[in-house]
């Protein structure tokens, strides 16, 4: 029986507690965090483990970081919230801000990344009709198969996963779905009627970091360009230095039209998400058209300059960039002599490694479960495939420590 007075929940109880009075929608690897510093997670009976997952790269500056927590602090004690119904004193700054450390005109600020996405597909539609002249209601939307978006309703009409969707219509139309990393595929749509954008990202994380063609993103914003749609880009997975640069489109050198952050925008530390684009898209949203009560809110913002600050003082997409190629290079090493794992990709501290079996066995949990004992968090994407994505603070000891806990799990594994 477990009861609420006790001091402390052992792991065990504190995972029947979830189960008995949470919501089934995750399936969490059994590990119940309780402390957070850097690179490391502890657990409640106080073992230490990597953060390899950083909460799906939410955490790139690392746990608690201290300037961001301070941050935290002081605002929390000042103001938390007015609502956008009132002014407050720190929005416009950190508008000035985000704006020009992303090199857009306008920034529309909400909570959490599925936010952004619906913003962005709103935006995308309403300047189709009111300066592309589509006609109102049929204006359609691109999108790549094995997207992953977030899960709102309009979001799941266009994903083909289906433990996602099933069950949870009728569905959104306006969409159109084509393979990722195909341009003709994308040109062909692009040439339909009432086409008002293509959204994408710019490295598929949830599909198992699949990394596209190099080329594709600047050629595909050259279709979109040459087409008059929106090329909008999802950067709130590889975006804030994940992948090596600032953003992955700027591997590319791609500005898009409209930008869609989140996740590590503020270090994992409270949801924010932001939409960014030019005047001449941005200034269709008019007083009462989009909102959110604490889209915008001056903890949010304040927690968000701290910690962008921390991505250019530390130097963190060069870390990325740096730690990840080591990275490739060990596993890719290390492969050559196991039978287990058939591929390593990725870009900057963004990778994965796909498991020599069927996506429907549990090969890849059960990995994870070995690496979690072993002192080593990650995740299963996609059956098969893991994911890896420490925190961007990370030296390289610690990546060699780290990859010597993967390689011997590895290699003692047994399936």
């Amino acid at each position: 029986m477990v009861t609420l007075t006790n001091t402390k929940l052992t792991s065990q109880e504190t995972i029947q507690l979830e189960d008995k009075h949470g919501a089934h929608n995750y399936h969490p690897l059994p590990v119940v965090l309780a402390k957070g510093e850097g690179v490391f997670v502890w657990d409640v009976e106080g073992k230490k483990y990597y953060d390899f997952l950083s909460a799906y790269s939410a955490v790139n500056q690392g746990h608690c970081h201290p300037k961001i927590i301070n941050t935290l602090k002081e605002q929390a004690e000042t103001l938390t919230l007015t609502s956008r119904a009132f002014y407050n004193d720190v929005l416009g700054t950190y508008e000035k801000y985000i704006t020009e450390y992303f090199g857009f005109d306008k920034v529309l600020p909400m909570n959490t990344g599925a936010e952004g996405v619906e913003t962005a597909i709103k935006i995308c539609r309403k300047y189709a009709y009111e300066k592309k002249g589509i006609p109102e209601d049929e204006a359609r939307i691109i999108v790549c198969e094995n997207n992953f978006h977030g899960r709102t309703t309009t979001i799941i009409s266009f994903s083909n996963d289906e433990n996602a969707r099933k069950n949870f219509g009728p569905y959104t139309p306006g969409f159109i779905k084509i393979p990722y990393n195909d341009l003709n595929a994308l040109e062909n749509a692009l040439q339909q009627e009432n086409i008002a954008g293509f959204l994408v990202e710019p490295i598929q994380g949830e599909a198992g970091v699949y990394v596209p063609d190099e080329g594709y993103l600047s050629k595909a914003a050259a279709l979109c360009r040459q087409y008059e749609a929106m090329f909008i880009a999802d950067e709130i997975q590889t975006g804030i230095a994940r992948t090596g640069k600032l953003l992955a489109c700027d591997h590319e050198n791609i500005r898009p039209d409209m930008l869609i952050l989140g996740k590590a925008i503020s270090g994992g530390v409270y949801p924010v998400s932001a939409v960014l684009a030019d005047n001449e898209i941005m200034d269709v949203i008019k007083p009462g058209q989009h909102g959110s009560t604490f889209g915008g809110n001056p903890l949010g913002c304040k927690v968000a300059i701290a910690a962008l600050d921390v991505v250019k003082e530390e130097k963190l997409a060069e870390n990325a960039e740096r730690l990840g190629k080591i990275f490739r290079e060990r596993m890719n090493t290390f492969i050559q002599g196991s039978s287990l794992v058939k591929l390593v990709r990725g870009k900057g501290l963004l990778n994965a490694i796909v498991v020599n079996d069927s996506p429907e066995s549990s090969t890849a949990w059960d990995l994870c479960v070995a690496l979690k004992e072993n002192g080593l968090l990650a995740k299963p994407t996609h059956g098969n495939i893991i994911r890896f994505a420490p925190p961007l603070v990370m030296t390289e000891e610690q990546l060699h420590e780290c990859c010597d806990i993967i390689e011997k799990t590895i290699s003692e594994f047994k399936k």
